[in-house]
């Protein structure tokens, strides 16, 4: 009696649901979820229109999937609730400094070196698809170009060259990054630190160097005086009246710098003609008389 009472129960529970489940349908739904459409429309727009400005671009995945292949901006977009989802990606000059690194040089002498790189988004779907952080890759990559790039330099190369290193890094930065739509602007290195012991040496051995310079470039100005003396004994040589005439000239040259009394010999040749000539004079005096 039980069952039997109970079973009709159960059976208009289920007709009771099968009622409920069967109330809307496809075509209600439907026209339940326009009605809501419209009654939310003024509030909704507001959610699907999103601003962009002028130095960032929006990269819009509707369902997972890109939806341009170029990225979206400057201005005003539309973005479909619950459908997609857009990353902003600003297009503006990053600046990334280089913390010291510390180098071993080529002539195994230990320095630390920073530096700082300049570089922006050219391509903000390539930077937002190809690489999860674009900007902590690229400054990870600057510090271990840095870093192997200075390591085949010698010091005095680093001290002297920094342009042309600064150079070479920038274009294989530029290189490495271009997939990632990032483009390398300008790479700066800003100092080098040096151990004190070496900087206490590097005076002595640039002076060392120095006397030894002005060591060679005194010889070579003696034996260039040594040869222009030997071609001018030759010319005086062929003309014994030239070297009287140079005495002159020398006498007048020091005398107008200063007055004083000067003592230049003369050929014998000068005094014996001086001498023949007072003799000579001498003994026509007393004929005369």
């Amino acid at each position: 009696m039980d069952t039997g009472a109970s079973s009709p129960e159960k059976q208009d529970k289920e007709n009771l649901v099968g009622v409920k489940s069967k109330g809307l349908g496809v075509c209600g739904w439907i026209l339940f979820s326009f009605v809501l459409m419209i009654i939310t429309f003024p509030i909704s727009i507001w959610m699907c229109l999103k601003i962009i400005k002028e130095n960032e671009r929006a990269v819009v995945f509707r369902l997972g999937c890109i939806q341009a292949d170029k990225a979206k901006g400057p201005g005003l977009i539309l973005v479909l609730p619950c459908i997609d989802v857009f990353v902003k990606v600003d297009l503006r000059t990053v600046t990334c400094n280089i913390p010291p690194q510390e180098i071993l040089t080529r002539d195994s002498v230990t320095t630390q070196v920073d530096g700082v790189v300049y570089y922006r988004i050219y391509s903000a779907v390539s930077a937002v698809a190809n690489v999860n952080d674009v900007h902590q890759a690229t400054f990870l990559l600057a510090q271990t170009t840095l870093r192997n790039v200075l390591g085949t330099q010698t010091l005095s190369q680093i001290l002297a060259g920094r342009e042309e290193i600064a150079h070479s890094i920038q274009t294989l930065l530029d290189d490495a990054t271009k997939l990632r739509g990032i483009q390398v602007g300008q790479v700066e290195i800003k100092d080098v630190r040096i151990p004190g012991q070496l900087q206490r040496s590097m005076p002595a051995e640039a002076e060392a160097t120095r006397e030894a310079r002005a060591r060679v470039l005194a010889a070579e100005g003696e034996m260039n005086a040594s040869k222009a003396l030997k071609s001018a004994s030759m010319v005086l040589a062929e003309s014994p009246i030239a070297l009287q005439l140079r005495y002159l000239q020398t006498l007048t040259t020091v005398a107008t710098e200063k007055n004083s009394t000067i003592v230049f010999p003369l050929p014998m040749n000068v005094l014996e003609g001086i001498g023949d000539l007072s003799y000579n004079n001498h003994k026509k005096v007393p004929n005369r008389t």
